[in-house]
């Protein structure tokens, strides 16, 4: 298993590259149930090992595309970064998948999802992702700080490459987060879990609660919480809002394009007007 003193080295390595705490999260447990599956240390273990836990994940425990290549990641990772034993990963590949489609849902199927939400503090979070076009892991570390409603701006704390971003707030948003904070007094998260209130809601709990809303609402789509993400990227390119433009609303990051996203001025992103702006033609459907 992972001895301690590898642990605090891999975190100290991942947080001093500004890697995000999701990300350290997610890296730390990867090469700890690496460790687990043969009972050694990864320092005592080499390419042969990561290459029959590479077979064992695919063929036996068959996870996901993006949980194996999590896990190549972080085996990476650690032999270059924090071993600096580069040339044991040098030939462990990521697995390959044919390029596949988001699911994306129309503003009609949006607008009968979200409207169908009886539950407030759910519609309040499934509306925010769509109308800012989050990740769940943002939307969930939204603070009550985070509202600027005099610039009419979110500010979006340590998104996906530990920047911070400002995406614009609608006026029916900013509406129905009003209501919230009357009915549900957020001191810190805006979305906090009910069992301690100093913590976010867990991303598996609203995943879940979202397969059971989907359903409700008479959906047949594979819906997840990134799915009204890439909804709300598909509206703005259907309203002829620039790609470049959307690319720092969701604060994608690119070598190829970061020189680009610099000339996207605040001012210019809080006059882009969300797509629940014309998604949501009758309000009374998400206020109470």
């Amino acid at each position: 298993m992972v001895n301690t003193s590898l642990r605090d080295r891999m975190v100290a390595a991942l947080r001093n590259r500004n890697y995000s705490p999701r990300t350290e999260e997610v890296y730390v447990y990867a090469v700890a149930q690496f460790a687990k599956h043969f009972g050694q240390s990864p320092e005592k273990l080499g390419a042969d090992e990561i290459l029959e836990y590479q077979t064992w994940l695919r063929d036996v425990r068959k996870v996901s595309f993006s949980a194996f290549n999590q896990a190549v990641s972080a085996l990476k990772f650690l032999y270059r970064k924090v071993l600096e034993q580069p040339d044991v990963v040098k030939s462990i590949v990521y697995g390959r998948r044919g390029r596949q489609l988001p699911t994306v849902l129309s503003q009609a199927e949006v607008a009968q999802l979200l409207g169908s939400i009886h539950l407030f503090r759910y519609r309040v979070l499934l509306t925010t992702i769509y109308a800012c076009g989050l990740r769940l892991g943002e939307a969930l570390s939204l603070r009550v700080t985070d509202i600027d409603s005099s610039r009419m701006m979110f500010r979006i704390r340590f998104g996906k490459w530990r920047k911070d971003r400002y995406v614009p707030l609608p006026p029916l948003l900013l509406e129905m987060l009003r209501e919230y904070w009357r009915r549900e007094k957020p001191r810190d998260y805006l979305f906090f879990a009910r069992r301690d209130r100093s913590k976010p809601v867990d991303p598996a709990t609203v995943q879940r609660h979202i397969k059971v809303l989907v359903r409700a609402a008479g959906l047949t789509k594979h819906v997840t919480a990134h799915t009204l993400r890439h909804s709300f990227a598909t509206h703005l390119l259907e309203e002829g809002v620039p790609s470049r433009t959307i690319q720092v609303l969701l604060g994608h990051s690119s070598v190829n394009t970061t020189e680009h996203y610099m000339h996207v001025s605040p001012q210019l992103l809080a006059r882009i007007k969300s797509p629940l702006e014309t998604t949501i033609t009758d309000r009374s459907i998400l206020l109470p």
